[in-house]
C-alpha cells in the first residue's frame, strides 16, 4: 500500500507525559530531557501528528524553561485549542459530571466532619494536613477538574485523536466519551512501534 494515502493518526498530549515522573522517566530524568527524547523519537514517526491545547502548553511552561525546549518542538507539536463554540457535548456528559460532583461534595463534607471530630485527638497542623489530603482525594482524584482537562477531552473529540495522559480522571472520562487513549507507561513503546 502506498503510504501517502494513509491518514495520519492524531495524538493529543497532556503535560503528564513530560511532568509526571512515573511516565516522564520513560523519556528522561526531568521535563526538558523528556521533551528532548520525545522529539527525537516523534520526528521519526511520520504517520503521527501531535497536538497540545494552548492551556496545556501554558501549564507545561510552568515546569520547563522554554529556552531549553528544542526548536523542533514547535514544528512537531501543534498548539491548538478545541473549537469551544462548535464543540458538541453529549448531555450524558453533563448529567454524569453533575451527579459525580454531588457525590464528591458529600464525600468532602464527610471528610470535613471527621476532621472536626478528631480536633481533640491531634494537633491542628496534623488535622489540616490530613484534611487537605483526604479532601483532595475525595473531590479531585479521578475526575476532570480543570479547564486544561476539558480542553484535552474536547480537542481529542474534535480531532478524533488518541489521548495520552496519566491523569486517571481524564482516562475515565475519555473512556466514557469513546475517546481512544493509550496507557501512558506504554507511550514510548507506542511511538517506537510507529516508526517504520
Amino acid at each position: 500500500m502506498i503510504n501517502f494515502f494513509r491518514k495520519k493518526r492524531k495524538i493529543v498530549l497532556d503535560t503528564s507525559v513530560f511532568i509526571n515522573p512515573d511516565i516522564r522517566n520513560f523519556f528522561g530524568e526531568n521535563p526538558e530531557k523528556a521533551i528532548e527524547e520525545f522529539i527525537k523519537i516523534a520526528k521519526r514517526a511520520k504517520n503521527l501528528e501531535f497536538y497540545i491545547p494552548s492551556t496545556v502548553f501554558k501549564e507545561l511552561m510552568y515546569f520547563v524553561d522554554e529556552k531549553k525546549i528544542p526548536k523542533d518542538f514547535y514544528f512537531l507539536i501543534r498548539i491548538k485549542s478545541p473549537d469551544k463554540h462548535r464543540s458538541v457535548c453529549p448531555a450524558i456528559f453533563f448529567y454524569e459530571l453533575v451527579e459525580e460532583m454531588r457525590q464528591r461534595i458529600n464525600k468532602g463534607l464527610r471528610v470535613a466532619e471527621n476532621a472536626v471530630r478528631n480536633v481533640n485527638q491531634k494537633d491542628a497542623d496534623e488535622i489540616i494536613k490530613d484534611l487537605r489530603k483526604k479532601y483532595r482525594e475525595a473531590l479531585r482524584e479521578g475526575i476532570i477538574d480543570s479547564k486544561e482537562d476539558v480542553d484535552l477531552i474536547f480537542l481529542s473529540m474534535e480531532l478524533q485523536a488518541t489521548l495520552i495522559t496519566g491523569d486517571q480522571g481524564l482516562i475515565k472520562w475519555a473512556d466514557k466519551l469513546g475517546i481512544e487513549w493509550i496507557v501512558p507507561e506504554k507511550f514510548k513503546d507506542f511511538l517506537l512501534s510507529a516508526i517504520g
